[in-house]
């Protein structure tokens, strides 16, 4: 099988185009590409397909094989892979996701994409829809038990769930077991993505995220994008901000005339590959 590594801030993916690539069992394939000792090593596998409705289709494995609705690095990945190789001629695409359409505006720089825009659509902030068990319509700034602490979180969903808690030096924080409990816990029937927290200023946010199916990973686009809708549903924050990941920086906005929220980003190819599977 060809591939292509690719990291957008650190999150790192193995792409594959299906334009001319079979992948039959993409779950079990994304559990052994993303060993890093025995694998490619990735966040998981990303497949570029064509699509019947839009321009591309995109589908995401996390490392443990789990299908995702939707990765904002990834998919900027995914607009660089397509205008780099000659896929497209078009600096502005439509990709088909599990978490709907998304539009990819590309920056280029000597025939190469830089930057990639991302419209990520309107926030979902209905319990029922995130899903988050809770007996309010909107879960913001809730108290909930975990692991024998009470924790006050926010839940948005960029397509897929997340539960954002704030937090004072977010360095020193033991992700490794306090993610899973979240991840896993009870209110969550399709677990959650974690995102911890500290409010720099009312421009900056500095996050470390804990990723459904992956663990902790250097960045998360839609993570980033549900930190900054949390944070102005909570007064922390103005309705644009830059978000700071271990990996790098996104540029985030929640515009108020449309209610979508549009991400910009580095995407950075890594190598290109073939593997025997």
């Amino acid at each position: 099988m060809k591939f292509t590594k690719m990291q957008g801030i650190g999150n790192d993916y193995v792409y594959v185009d299906c334009f001319e690539e079979t992948v039959a069992n993409p779950s079990e394939a994304a559990v052994k590409v993303s060993d890093r000792h025995f694998g490619i090593g990735s966040d998981g596998l990303v497949l570029i397909m064509p699509s019947e409705k839009e321009d591309f289709r995109m589908r995401m494995f996390n490392a443990d094989g789990s299908e995702a609705e939707m990765c904002g690095n990834a998919i900027r990945c995914v607009g660089k892979y397509v205008y780099d190789n000659g896929l497209t001629e078009q600096d502005t695409i439509s990709v088909e996701t599990l978490a709907g359409t998304k539009i990819l505006k590309m920056d280029t720089e000597n025939g190469k994409v830089k930057t990639v825009r991302v419209d990520m659509g309107e926030p979902i902030l209905e319990s029922e829809k995130i899903p988050v068990v809770h007996g309010k319509e909107r879960f913001v700034n809730e108290e909930v038990e975990v692991d024998g602490q009470i924790h006050s979180l926010t839940c948005v969903s960029m397509g897929n769930p997340h539960a954002v808690m704030y937090m004072k030096e977010i360095d020193d924080l033991k992700i490794e077991e306090i993610g899973p409990k979240f991840e896993h816990h009870r209110i969550f029937p399709k677990r959650t993505n974690t995102e911890f927290v500290e409010v720099l200023d009312r421009k900056t946010l500095k996050m470390r995220v804990w990723e459904r199916g992956a663990g902790e990973t250097l960045a998360c686009g839609t993570g980033a994008c549900a930190v900054l809708v949390a944070s102005v549903l909570n007064g922390l924050c103005e309705r644009k901000a830059v978000v700071k990941l271990l990996g790098g920086d996104l540029s985030i906005e929640w515009n108020a005339e449309d209610n979508h929220v549009y991400m910009t980003g580095s995407a950075t190819k890594v190598f290109d590959g073939v593997i025997d599977l």
